[in-house]
């Protein structure tokens, strides 16, 4: 007997091992996004998530993943084209996968590994002296929510994201955070449509630290929001509401004026825009800003309202998934986790092409990130895909050469408006706010600086003899029109009345005034202002009351 002993393997099982092993290379790849992803990120994602296969398979799961991801670069073809885009540029694989096959690799691999692949690539891609990317020290980031990416009509998916309300697919409510120079994507979470955009949002707070700048829009204008923003240190430029009013505390020599919404101090700043364009046409637009960035002389408010526009960037990401990559398509997957496993490889995907645009722009000093398409970079690497070249390719690739070879110009200014296309949005039809149906070129814009508003007036500070008469006896109604008779001229708003009589919520109050304003009893002057009525109606009720 020999002092050791050699196990015997068959001629099938080494053929069988030559094969898997072909497998990997031939499909294990991204073409030139492969550098980007290598595959000992992958390889280390797969084990920290536990996905990776507990046996000797033929298409094991780094494949399962890197076909996660081709399957988002071709949208518009089956699982098995999709395959044959993989290898076609080896020669690996000598049979390919059935479909079934393909749809059992989705499913070994899951949806977690694809989420942990995100938050690995996620993130701000700029350095802080890439152009376009920073305003002041601060780099600028955005919130925004997409909700028309749709998913397949199947039972299980409207279980989940419901039905839309205005008939069509089921849709997804896509919350990002993004960084607006280079529209990188930071952060990420979805869901169905109902839950709400702030409620999102408040899930990617974790994102932001003391380096950041926020932009948002008024979707976004609520008081806790804007606390928990700023308690992360972050800074904030948003849009709020024109109803709202918040206190004059102290007037600035900018127009600004100092404020506190929801117990944050902040500078408030309202602009008239207008805009003229190139064929004479013209529009005004307006803005009212809220910012943390109290300090008028370093930051003025006419930069402010310049800066506010680069929150727009935001709906060039937005486009880039939508119609660039997925070119208005409906997702595959027909249940919840299918839809999750590839809306974060759909997510992958984005931010492997924005990082080597990004490298790219910074390869050449003085760059602009915005100045490099997107769609040339996908053309690209789909190219690369199927000719499986580039994966081991160092620097900017073949990617980066091509999108530097095509840079745009200088953005132009641009005017058009804002339009949904789709018959079922709720925002197919847009106000006529004076803005042209067609892009066209801007020769001029001028930003106005409005003065801050006059201070209201004052809440009483003692009862005269009418409110303690009207707060001692009868009922609210009666307590109300006697506090509006005693000042007929004064026009008083719903939260001066309620602290008034001090015993009703502010919603109770908004709603008893809508219903007494409809039995004539006041008069509503304009929206939020409500005086007593005329005096013939006040007297025939008193009769009333009398008889």
């Amino acid at each position: 007997m020999p002092s050791h002993h050699v196990p015997s393997v068959s001629v099938t099982a080494i053929t069988r091992t030559a094969t898997v092993a072909a497998g990997r290379f031939a499909a294990g790849h991204l073409g030139g996004l492969t550098p980007f992803l290598p595959f000992e990120l992958v390889d280390a994602v797969l084990e920290e998530t536990r996905a990776v296969q507990h046996r000797l398979r033929d298409l094991p799961s780094r494949v399962g993943v890197y076909f996660l991801v081709a399957m988002c670069l071709f949208p518009e073809v089956g699982y098995r084209l999709v395959w044959d885009k993989l290898t076609s540029g080896t020669g690996g694989v000598r049979s390919a996968p059935s479909a079934k096959g393909l749809r059992d690799l989705r499913r070994r691999v899951g949806c977690a590994p694809m989420e942990a692949l995100f938050e690995v690539v996620a993130g701000a891609l700029a350095q802080p002296r890439t152009p376009g990317v920073r305003f002041g020290p601060y780099r600028t980031v955005s919130f925004d929510g997409c909700s028309s990416i749709k998913t397949p009509d199947s039972e299980r998916n409207r279980g989940w994201l419901g039905r839309c309300p205005h008939g069509g697919y089921p849709q997804i409510e896509l919350m990002t955070l993004v960084e607006t120079g280079t529209r990188a994507v930071i952060g990420a979470v979805f869901g169905p449509t109902r839950e709400g955009e702030t409620s999102y949002a408040t899930r990617l707070l974790h994102h932001l630290g003391p380096e950041m700048l926020v932009l948002w829009d008024r979707g976004f204008d609520s008081n806790d929001f804007l606390a928990a923003v700023h308690s992360t240190g972050a800074r904030v430029v948003g849009r709020i509401s024109q109803r709202r009013r918040p206190p004059v505390l102290q007037p600035l020599a900018d127009s600004s004026y100092l404020s506190v919404i929801g117990g944050v101090a902040v500078r408030i700043i309202e602009a008239q825009v207008p805009v003229a364009c190139t064929d004479g046409s013209g529009f005004d637009g307006s803005y009212r800003l809220v910012t943390t960035l109290l300090d008028a002389q370093r930051y003025p408010a006419d930069r402010l309202v310049r800066l506010y526009h680069e929150r727009w960037e935001h709906e060039s990401a937005y486009y880039a998934l939508r119609h660039t990559i997925l070119n208005g398509r409906v997702l595959r997957s027909h249940d919840p986790v299918g839809v999750e496993q590839e809306v974060w490889a759909l997510l992958v995907l984005y931010q492997l092409l924005r990082r080597a645009m990004v490298e790219a722009a910074e390869s050449r000093p003085g760059t602009d990130p915005d100045r490099c398409g997107f769609t040339i970079a996908l053309q690209t690497a789909r190219d690369l895909l199927v000719r499986a070249e580039g994966v081991v390719e160092q620097g900017i690739g073949a990617i980066g050469r091509r999108v530097l070879a095509a840079l745009s110009p200088k953005r132009r200014p641009r005017v058009s408006t804002r339009k949904v296309k789709s018959p079922i949005s709720r925002y197919a039809e847009r106000k006529m706010d004076g803005r042209p149906d067609g892009s066209r070129a801007i020769t001029s814009v001028t930003i106005s600086l409005l003065p801050p508003p006059p201070p209201r007036p004052a809440l009483p500070t003692t009862m005269t003899r009418e409110y303690v008469g009207a707060g001692q006896t009868g009922n609210r109604m009666t307590r109300v029109l006697a506090v509006l008779q005693a000042e007929p001229e004064r026009q008083w708003r719903a939260r001066e009345i309620a602290e008034l009589l001090g015993d009703v919520t502010l919603v109770t109050t908004y709603r008893q005034l809508a219903r007494w304003t409809e039995r004539g009893l006041i008069s509503r002057v304009r929206t939020g202002r409500y005086a007593a009525a005329a005096p013939t109606r006040t007297a025939a009720l008193h009769d009333l009351r009398k008889r």
